[in-house]
């Protein structure tokens, strides 16, 4: 895995998650192997039946040389028709969005984990920081008693 974005899964409740690949140019590819990728900010958005990337950076490849990409640039996704439509209908419908969870290489080729997302209230962030301790506690608590 090369990059994660763990504030998607504090912020939303992940209903579907889609494998995507992904259009890049060289540098990008090296740059993702560098692991100077953040996915914090990044969303998905469906415009004229194309899937496309928005606010994904990727950083400069330390050996780029006079090659170099703009890190802030939009990029395409490629997704399975019948996926495409089924996230159109899903986010015109419903109200849901789509935001990338991880992105990691799989047989040389980058590859992107989108999921579709539903916005968490402010009680269920609560709810997910509570739940997040109580576990930590008791796993300390089994670790303590081992010993």
């Amino acid at each position: 895995m090369v990059a994660e974005n763990r504030k998607a899964r504090f912020d939303y409740h992940l209903l579907e998650t889609f494998e995507a690949g992904l259009v890049l140019v060289g540098t990008e590819v090296k740059a993702i192997r560098e692991a100077v990728v953040n996915l914090r900010d990044s969303y998905v958005r469906i415009e004229g039946g194309e899937a496309f990337l928005f606010k994904l950076h990727i950083g400069q490849y330390s050996h780029g040389g006079s090659s170099v990409h703009d890190p802030g640039r939009t990029r395409k996704l490629l997704l399975n028709k019948r996926e495409l439509r089924k996230l159109i209908g899903k986010t015109a419908e419903k109200g849901l969005t789509i935001v990338p969870t991880r992105m990691y290489l799989k047989g040389g080729r980058v590859k992107v984990a989108i999921a579709l997302a539903k916005g968490k209230k402010a009680h269920d962030k609560r709810e997910t920081v509570k739940k997040r301790e109580a576990d930590r506690e008791t796993r300390a608590a089994v670790k303590e008693r081992v010993r």
